[in-house]
């Protein structure tokens, strides 16, 4: 595999950020109540990822190391602000309901870690492959999270009605426990464990 295919493709799996490398939990159980939520934030991510890591790539040779962090966050605040306005002009109810995790994006663990371990020792183009495929990472646990959490508790999907209404005449009841945050935690925990026992090299890392 291509070095630039492996940027693309090993956070989707065998480097993901949030089964394997664990960062970016914390926005991870919280915004994962819906398929819409984990999406848009997904979004949010990868472009916020992908477009900073092409800045201090561009910058690496310019910026001073002892403010290289303060120029970091700079960088990403600036992103932040950037999808913060586009989602209330354009989705001002998931903005609402994403609220303060789209702010937090400016202290996710995956922006920073890759930025220092990646962008500014790289050239921009793989820089920026590094960000999608660690933001696609990210959006892709968040999304199964949000489809496993949407569907058994409330029966939707996308906000259209999945498990039939006879299901419920028959005595079936939506799983209060996956409308709470708390879920998000198991779900992660059995795809880490699913991923790790398909997965022997991961075992043998950790």
């Amino acid at each position: 595999m291509s070095d630039t295919k492996k940027l693309l493709v090993d956070p989707l799996s065998t480097n993901n950020p949030i089964t394997v490398q664990v960062l970016g939990v914390c926005s991870a159980l919280a915004v994962t109540s819906t398929i819409a939520n984990s999406l848009v934030m997904g979004v949010a991510v990868i472009f916020v990822t992908a477009l900073a890591n092409l800045t201090i790539s561009l910058l690496r040779n310019l910026i001073p190391g002892r403010i290289r962090m303060i120029v970091q966050l700079v960088v990403i605040a600036f992103l932040v602000t950037l999808v913060s306005i586009f989602l209330k002009a354009f989705l001002y109810d998931l903005s609402k309901e994403l609220s303060v995790f789209v702010g937090l994006i400016i202290t996710n663990c995956i922006v920073m870690g890759r930025l220092e371990a990646f962008a500014m020792g790289n050239k921009p183009i793989p820089a920026l492959l590094d960000g999608v495929g660690n933001g696609m990472g990210y959006a892709i646990i968040l999304i199964i999270v949000g489809a496993i959490r949407e569907l058994f508790g409330a029966g939707q999907l996308m906000g259209f009605q999945v498990i039939p209404e006879a299901v419920y005449n028959f005595g079936y009841e939506n799983n209060g426990l996956m409308v709470l945050p708390i879920s998000s935690i198991f779900l992660i925990g059995i795809i880490i464990w699913i991923q790790r026992s398909r997965d022997k090299e991961l075992v043998d890392i950790s």
